[in-house]
């Protein structure tokens, strides 16, 4: 007589044990019981609908519920025993709750799948993990705007190819990074959309034959609504890949964040100062004082990017409708919420506490001739062509680079050989705060703008909350 692993709920069908190695090659316990309190929150709304449908009598659907919140409790304190032996975070539970309160632990799965379980524990999950996500998102995006308002006069270089183009405000340059994450905000709200359908009910690929209430259980889940193919509803991992995609953009704008207060905390720039807290110095040079967080934040973004790869390649070729491929799944869902989240928590932490160093940016702005447009655009309103009016500037600034001054240094005699249209009120373009005060329009670099800018982003914030 074969033996067969009489301790698996599903072992009946099989005539030998499964093999040791393929047991725990094939589990994935030790990492979806992470789901477990959406898959006992999924579990207490399809009981209720059986009891409503009238599959579990009143005594079930309560003894069912009260084991399932009771185990719930266990979990939570670390004395939920997982065993490898029932191959997931369903199978444990279901077991458990079986050996709490009998026979009617095992009507729990009447009319449902693993498949369509899963699927919706993944949703679940999900949700709950997005909303922690935008709650930092949100956080880091204030930061953004108190540090904004208070460096909204600071001038510093504008840099294009990394070289000094015009002058602008730190207060601007933060808010730049503001719409960055504003967007990645908007993506995430977007991406709910439609992570926010129910599949539970779609069974094992084709549905079930139980007169179910699908609409019951996704009200009592809050899902907007159950899915329409059952087929579809046990096989999409659209919504897992999307929310990848939003994650590794989030990721690369903190990357380019990070790019950047990596150079501006650097001796060569020296424009910004990161506090203590946030940085490490080095085993063997005691000098060092190295942005660590930001370092390691640029770093863990082509971690969620590879995660977004590795779900489009788990994917790509699988036919309809549940395949076991999608068990990797969750490693990579899981490990991108977990960076996003940690990554978000250091930068919300981080940037409040970050100080510029103002009078270093004000130096490096007069560099490289930043307002060599501002002087283009004062011809042009005296009546040049641009062009011509382009051309005009590139000979002063060939007379600054060789005399190793600023357009503001020249003279307005050495100003006036390359123009009869430069007067005296040149002088007023050619300052820095000149050139930053008069872009006035909207998205410009003037302060009051600026100021404009964060008061409409700060009610944004308030109205979506």
């Amino acid at each position: 007589m074969t033996t067969v692993n009489s301790e698996k709920l599903s072992s009946a069908r099989f005539a030998e044990a499964t093999d040791a190695f393929v047991e725990i090659f094939t589990a994935s316990v030790d990492f979806d019981k992470r789901m477990a309190q959406q898959d006992i929150q999924g579990s207490i709304a399809h009981a209720t609908m059986l009891g409503k449908i009238g599959i579990l009598t009143e005594s079930e659907r309560d003894a069912i519920i009260d084991g399932l919140q009771k185990i719930g409790i266990e979990i939570e304190q670390g004395r939920f025993n997982w065993s490898v032996k029932q191959e997931d975070v369903h199978m444990n539970i279901e077991a458990r709750l079986t050996d709490m309160i009998g026979i009617a632990g095992k009507k729990l799965h009447t009319g449902r799948s693993r498949n369509d379980q899963v699927a919706t524990d993944i949703r679940l999950y999900l949700r709950d993990e997005i909303k922690r996500i935008r709650n930092e998102l949100t956080r880091l995006q204030n930061a953004i705007l108190d540090l904004a308002e208070r460096e909204a006069d600071t001038i510093m270089p504008g840099f294009t190819h990394l070289q000094v183009a015009q002058p602008i405000t730190f207060g601007h340059h933060l808010m730049a990074w503001f719409e960055m994450l504003k967007r990645d905000n908007e993506r995430l709200a977007d991406c709910l959309k439609r992570i926010n359908i129910m599949p539970l009910g779609a069974a094992a690929l084709a549905g079930t034959s139980y007169p179910i209430d699908r609409h019951m259980t996704a009200q009592l889940l809050q899902f907007a609504e159950p899915s329409a193919n059952s087929l579809d509803s046990v096989s999409d991992r659209d919504f897992a890949i999307e929310f990848c995609a939003a994650g590794s953009l989030i990721m690369m704008h903190l990357s380019r964040f990070s790019e950047e207060l990596v150079l501006w905390s650097s001796a060569q720039f020296d424009f910004i100062d990161i506090p203590d807290a946030f940085c490490t110095g080095s085993s063997i040079m005691p000098q060092k004082k190295n942005p660590d967080v930001p370092e390691l934040v640029r770093g863990k973004s082509g971690r969620v990017t590879g995660h977004l790869m590795s779900l489009l390649m788990l994917m790509k070729s699988q036919p309809l409708a549940y395949n076991k491929d999608n068990q990797e799944d969750k490693e990579p869902l899981f490990d991108t919420a977990d960076t996003l989240i940690n990554c978000l928590r250091a930068f919300a932490d981080m940037v409040p506490r970050l100080s510029a160093k103002k009078d270093n940016m004000y130096r490096a702005a007069k560099q490289g001739f930043a307002t060599a447009t501002d002087l283009a655009d004062y011809l042009v309103r005296k009546g040049l062509a641009f062009r011509d009016a382009h051309e005009i500037v590139g000979q002063a600034v060939r007379l600054g680079v060789e005399t190793e001054r600023d357009l503001s240094e020249l003279t307005l005699t050495e100003l006036q050989q390359f123009s009869d249209n430069i007067d005296e009120n040149v002088f007023s373009v050619l300052t820095l705060e000149g050139s930053v005060a008069a872009r006035q329009h909207i998205g410009g670099t003037a302060p009051a703008t600026v100021r404009a800018a964060i008061s409409k982003a700060r009610a944004e914030l308030v109205g979506n909350a």
